[in-house]
C-alpha cells in the first residue's frame, strides 16, 4: 500500500507539470507562428491554448508513463500494482484533461477589430495542407504590412487594412532548420494528439478503447526496458521504444495504411478499431513476456 500511494504520488506530480510546462512551451510556439502570418487577434488566444494542450496531453502521457515505468522498475516495485496504478492513472488524467478541453471549445470567442467579408470567398494559398489558415496581401509582396484578407477553416473571411506592425520574431521552433529527428517527433505527436481528439469526438467508447490500447501498450514496456542496471540506460530504451510506439500509430493512421487495411479485413472490423486492435495485440505479447520473466525469477528466487 506504501509503494502505491508513492507511486501514484510521483505519477500525479509528473503528469501535472510536464503537462503544464508542455502547455506553455507549445502556446509560445504556436503564438510566434500565429503572430509571423497574421496580426494578432483577442479570441484566438483560447484557440492556441486549447491546441497546445492537446498537444501537450499527447506528450504528457508518453513522458509520465516512461518516468514511472523507469522509477517502478528500480525500485523493484509489484508488476501487475505498478501496471494497474499507471494505466488507471493515465486513463483518469488523460478523460478529466479532455472533457475539459472540450467544454472550453463551447466558450463564445472575443469580438474581432477586423471586417467580415461574408462566408464565401477565393482563398489563395501556397500551402499544400487545406486545413492552414490563408493570408492575402492584396498589394503583393512591395506591401507587406498593408491592407490583407485573412481566410481560417470555417470560419468567415476577414479584412485588415494594415498589419499591426512589423514584428521581429525569432525563428520557429521545429521550422526549417531544426534537426529532423525533433521535427518528426513534434509532428508525430501531433498526430497522436489528432487521433485524440477524434476518437474523443467518435464518442466516450471509442475515446476508451483507444486510450486504453494505447495506455496498455506502453505499460508493457515495464520489464522491456529493465535491460541494464544503468537507471540512464534503460531510460533512453524507453524512450527509442516510446518513440516507435509513435512511428507506429502515425504510419498506421496514414489514409495509405487505413485504405489498405480496410480492403484486406472487408469491413469486418471498423476503421477506427483498427489502431487499438494493433496496440492490444502488441501489448499483449509484451505483458505476456513480462509475465513469464516474473514467473522464472520467483522459481530462481524460490531455488
Amino acid at each position: 500500500m506504501r509503494n502505491f500511494a508513492k507511486l501514484t504520488l510521483l505519477f500525479s506530480i509528473n503528469f501535472l507539470i510536464i503537462f503544464l510546462v508542455a502547455t506553455g512551451l507549445r502556446f509560445l510556439v504556436l503564438q510566434v507562428d500565429w503572430a509571423k502570418n497574421l496580426p494578432p487577434k483577442s479570441e484566438t488566444a483560447l484557440t492556441l491554448v486549447i491546441t497546445a494542450a492537446y498537444w501537450a496531453l499527447s506528450c504528457t502521457l508518453f513522458s509520465s508513463v516512461l518516468f514511472s515505468l523507469c522509477y517502478a522498475g528500480r525500485r523493484k516495485y509489484s508488476y501487475i500494482m505498478t501496471v494497474v496504478s499507471i494505466m488507471s492513472l493515465s486513463l483518469l488524467f488523460c478523460l478529466g484533461i479532455s472533457i475539459a478541453l472540450e467544454n472550453w471549445k463551447s466558450v463564445p470567442p472575443a469580438q474581432s477589430s477586423g471586417i467580415q467579408l461574408g462566408d464565401k470567398g477565393l482563398i489563395l494559398s501556397n500551402s499544400l495542407n487545406k486545413n492552414e489558415t490563408a493570408v492575402v496581401l492584396l498589394n503583393g509582396a512591395s506591401d507587406p504590412l498593408g491592407p490583407r484578407v485573412t481566410a481560417i477553416p470555417e470560419q468567415p473571411m476577414y479584412f485588415y487594412e494594415a498589419a499591426v506592425g512589423k514584428v521581429d520574431l525569432p525563428p520557429v521552433p521545429f521550422g526549417n532548420d531544426t534537426p529532423w529527428f525533433l521535427k518528426s517527433l513534434s509532428i508525430d505527436i501531433r498526430i497522436n494528439a489528432e487521433m485524440f481528439q477524434k476518437n474523443f469526438a467518435e464518442g466516450l467508447h471509442t475515446w476508451l478503447i483507444f486510450a486504453f490500447s494505447l495506455v496498455f501498450l506502453l505499460c508493457s514496456f515495464g520489464y522491456v526496458i529493465k535491460m541494464s542496471v544503468w537507471p540512464l540506460a534503460n531510460l533512453f530504451v524507453g524512450i527509442l521504444a516510446f518513440r516507435g510506439i509513435l512511428l507506429l500509430g502515425t504510419f498506421l493512421s496514414s489514409p495509405e495504411m487505413l485504405d489498405i487495411m480496410d480492403s484486406f479485413l472487408k469491413g469486418s472490423i471498423p476503421a477506427l478499431f483498427v489502431i487499438p486492435c494493433v496496440f492490444l495485440a502488441i501489448g499483449a505479447l509484451l505483458h505476456l513476456y513480462s509475465g513469464l520473466v516474473v514467473i522464472v525469477k520467483g522459481r530462481n528466487n524460490g531455488n
